[in-house]
């Protein structure tokens, strides 16, 4: 039995229709339609504006010549806030979100580049049939009796991508992939922001109230003097009630202030992916706000452009979006493919592997739909638009950067300029309430002066470690509109195999 091989079929029709085929595939090498993209060049201002002395009381600590660190949260000077950035980015649920995009735009590009090879399919079938006897056709192959066929071969088929249809379509996968990693790197940059945002404010929250349970001890032991002259005979009932009415004051705010740092932990574990509850006896202990650098480094505008996720990820989904132009125009155009079957039919299963039980069929085709014009052109209007959409994104995702880090520097230099003038009030509260003490007990003064002088010392106290609260999380804001954080850690690759989703969550047992 002969050997069943493409290779017998007549040399000269094989070999006439490979020659078809790679002319037609050679004759226009490299051509694709559409727009050929080309990155945006957008004009970046030359310097940001505040970065003058004039926010600092006459001593700068921006340093524009030089970029900013990547891993920026370690300025701070904070173990714990490490430490807890490094599990943020491993656990966080957001995280794990953009992880799986960047996964599903890989395969969806596996999906596209196929389209370009050759796709061979196996084929079988059987079948009984009978002709009629009253039909010229059923008269010519024995009509009226019942016959049998049973096939097995392939079928194949490849698509010449003559006018780049196909690699335009894979450019704009390529273009999806970077698009979902630069998604990811921008969810990084927020999440590392809201856990030292939040961490920042968990400080500042503790030491707000531990500067209240000291006031309160401070409150109470003149309570107890108040009461001790009134019981002397030197002082009136009404300053005993004016001393209760300020410890009052003071004990009313604990419970908000402590509920905050309940909250501002319940939130740091969420980020982490973590329960709520989970680093209550990690973070319950106080610890001091964490202090900015002396010198904070913020690079120029331009460097922006380069480092901030979001721009990166507006300016890959132009290139997607220009690419699909030229998917779509491809449809204006004919499509060749190269079209073929080998197998065997026969009416008996025994003779099927017999060289007479052969067939097959080789031959360039071709599709072009010529009245079809008005749909492409309209899918090909459709694309120009999601174009033109995707750049004005683009241009309004880099306006509304530039904005972030000059609101986010102005906020900054104002703060630590409002610090320092809350410090020269807080000493010159804390000389106030001694000299209103020592005048109260000397009996010059009213006690109304006394706790006029305390509340003034507890204001002082409490607005100055609200300032550098506010002063830190400033800085957190800084370094999120500078854009910087995901350079550090792990890319996607490097990050673990997702979880599987848990069977409760599918709506099944696995016990059935």
């Amino acid at each position: 039995m002969q050997k069943a091989t493409p290779m017998n079929v007549p040399a000269r029709t094989y070999l006439a229709a490979v020659s078809l085929s790679a002319v037609v595939a050679a004759g226009l090498p490299g051509c694709k339609v559409g727009p050929t993209y080309a990155p945006p060049r957008p004009e970046a201002p030359e310097a940001f504006t505040h970065t003058g002395p004039e926010g600092f009381g006459g001593s700068s600590t921006i340093d524009a010549t030089r970029a900013p660190d990547a891993d920026w949260w370690k300025l701070l000077g904070d173990p714990v806030l490490d430490d807890l950035v490094g599990r943020a980015a491993a656990g966080n649920h957001d995280v794990r979100l953009a992880a799986s995009r960047i996964r599903e735009a890989r395969a969806q590009r596996g999906v596209v580049v196929p389209q370009s090879l050759p796709q061979i399919d196996a084929t079988g079938a059987a079948s009984r049939s009978r002709q009629s006897k009253n039909t010229q056709q059923g008269a010519f192959v024995g009509g009226g009796e019942a016959m049998n066929l049973f096939q097995a071969g392939f079928d194949a088929t490849w698509e010449i991508d003559v006018f780049g249809r196909v690699s335009r379509e894979v450019e704009a996968a390529d273009a999806d992939i970077a698009s979902a990693e630069e998604n990811r790197r921008d969810v990084l940059v927020t999440l590392v922001s809201e856990v030292a945002r939040n961490y920042v404010e968990l400080r500042g929250f503790q030491q707000r109230l531990a500067i209240a349970r000291k006031n309160i001890e401070v409150q109470r032991s003149t309570l107890d003097l108040t009461r001790n002259r009134f019981d002397a005979g030197l002082s009136s009932d009404l300053d005993v009630a004016q001393a209760e009415s300020s410890l009052a004051s003071v004990q009313a705010l604990v419970p908000s202030l402590d509920s905050a740092v309940q909250a501002s932990i319940h939130r740091i574990g969420v980020l982490l992916g973590r329960r709520p509850t989970d680093l209550l006896a990690e973070l319950t202990p106080e610890a001091a706000i964490p202090s900015a650098p002396a010198t904070i480094p913020v690079g120029l505008p331009s460097d922006l452009l380069r480092r901030r996720p979001d721009i990166r990820r507006a300016e890959r989904e132009i290139a997607a979006a220009t690419a699909r132009i030229g998917v779509a125009t491809a449809d204006l155009y004919p499509r060749f493919s190269l079209t073929g079957s080998f197998g065997f039919a026969a009416g008996k299963v025994p003779s099927l592997p017999d060289a007479s039980s052969r067939f097959w069929s080789i031959g360039p085709a071709a599709r072009w739909p010529i009245l079809d014009w008005g749909r492409i052109r309209s899918n090909i209007a459709v694309q120009d638009a999601r174009t033109e959409q995707s750049l004005v994104r683009y241009e309004q995702t880099m306006l509304r950067s530039f904005e972030e880090v000059e609101n986010a520097l102005v906020n900054y230099t104002r703060e630590q300029s409002r610090r320092q003038s809350l410090m020269a009030a807080l000493e010159a509260d804390r000389r106030a309430f001694d000299v209103a003490n020592r005048q109260y007990t000397s009996g010059v003064v009213d006690f109304q002066r006394v706790l006029d002088s305390q509340r003034g010392l507890f204001a002082g106290e409490d607005a100055l470690s609200e300032s550098e609260k506010q002063m830190a999380t400033n800085l957190v804001a800084v370094y999120k509109a500078l854009g910087g954080g995901w350079e550090t850690l792990a890319p996607v690759e490097e990050t673990a195999a997702p979880k599987p989703v848990p069977s409760s969550f599918l709506g099944r047992n696995d016990k059935e």
